[in-house]
């Protein structure tokens, strides 16, 4: 591996390594930000196509002509503006952009811009050999890119999701340019293990940046799926994800019970102690009825103030499970509630098998009230 870096092919497998990469991850954000059009994904794209740019000229330089001090200062310019906008693209992945947080971005990359005003003036100010004039125009903007790293290292890891692969990725970034600036400086590009790490390194930082974009869209599509599957509020699954469920069960006649609940007095609750009480005795009961059913079924908001729960286990006592529940509710909370439950049997679909455990609430309902019915 090591022979590959340090020969002539080298530099070329490394770029194009990047390139690839590059270029995955860019099919990603295009088609994210068709469907999304978020901004964070525009900012990714617009920084991969500058990246890009970046490994392109460098295997274009390698391939025909050695650096001379256009193609230097280009190569460099690109590796500050396409590392500003990936941060950038990685900080709106995880955040809302304001106006600030476009003058950050934009004021380094229009300081960077600043700074390589020592190009043009160098070669005016030292009449030295071509070579060190060469080395000597850049250097600016060269020791600009290690200030860059730590600036982000500081402020962005607070704000993402995945702070730990976000830093590792800028300890990269950071290695790399240590081994460029040692190979160019001090052994002019001659030495064999820093010609390794300058090409090597570059392929992990595109593979890391392609795994974090990776894990954040899977965690946005993770936390996309649970909201359409799960009431807000409550936490609990809605009414449509829990009657599919039920319905999956009764189709294939395996034994499933529904216990199906409402809140006692809720109308009251609100109007006496606002809506807000009443949220919270909501999301009381739910966590109760979340915990009583994990290891044997689910729980879901029907509707309003009802509760439901399918139970799949056969072997669960459903008289004592749900006077259990009744009895935690009306001591752990401010409410109580009117539970009543069915079995399915041959002959029942989904819709009548919960029809029956709603049947058999309401007559605890009109019955007195915090207490258990079963269908019968």
């Amino acid at each position: 591996m090591t022979y590959l870096f340090n020969g002539g092919n080298g530099p070329l497998l490394g770029c194009a390594a990047a390139l690839v990469i590059i270029a995955l991850m860019l099919v990603m954000s295009l088609r994210l930000y068709g469907s999304r059009r978020k901004k964070g994904y525009l900012s990714i794209t617009v920084a991969l196509v500058f990246l890009a740019a970046y490994y392109a000229l460098r295997l274009y330089v390698k391939t025909t002509e050695p650096y001379n001090s256009v193609t230097a200062y280009t190569v460099v310019i690109l590796k500050i503006v396409s590392f500003v906008l990936v941060q950038m693209g990685v900080y709106q992945l995880y955040n809302r952009t304001r106006r600030r947080h476009y003058w950050l971005f934009y004021g380094l990359i229009g300081l960077g811009l600043l700074i390589s005003l020592l190009h043009v003036y160098i070669p005016q100010w030292y009449a030295g050999p071509a070579q060190q004039v060469q080395l000597l125009q850049d250097i600016g903007l060269e020791l600009y890119i290690f200030m860059l790293i730590f600036v982000f290292s500081y402020l962005i890891p607070p704000f993402v999701g995945q702070q730990g692969k976000y830093q590792v990725t800028l300890t990269v970034f950071f290695a790399e340019h240590t081994a460029h600036l040692l190979n160019a400086y001090i052994y002019d590009d001659k030495q064999p293990f820093l010609t390794f790490l300058e090409f090597a390194l570059p392929v992990l930082y595109c593979f890391l940046l392609f795994f974090l974009l990776f894990d954040r869209v899977v965690e946005l599509m993770q936390a996309i799926y649970q909201s359409s599957i799960t009431d807000g509020l409550t936490r609990l699954y809605n009414r449509k994800f829990f009657y599919g469920r039920v319905k999956q069960y009764v189709q294939r006649q395996l034994p499933v019970s529904i216990l199906f609940s409402d809140i006692d007095n809720f109308k009251k609750l609100n109007d006496t102690k606002g809506h807000h009480m009443g949220d919270e005795a909501l999301k009381q009961v739910a966590s109760i009825m979340r915990e009583a059913c994990e290891d044997c079924g689910m729980a879901g908001r029907y509707g309003g103030e009802e509760i439901v729960v399918m139970i799949t286990d056969p072997d669960i006592d459903l008289a004592a499970f749900a006077e259990h529940v009744r009895k935690r509710i009306e001591t752990e909370t401010m409410v109580t509630v009117s539970l009543g439950y069915s079995t399915y049997a041959s002959g029942l679909d989904a819709e009548q098998l919960i029809k029956q455990a709603d049947e058999a609430m309401y007559k605890a309902k009109t019955t007195g009230k915090n207490k258990v019915v079963k269908y019968e």
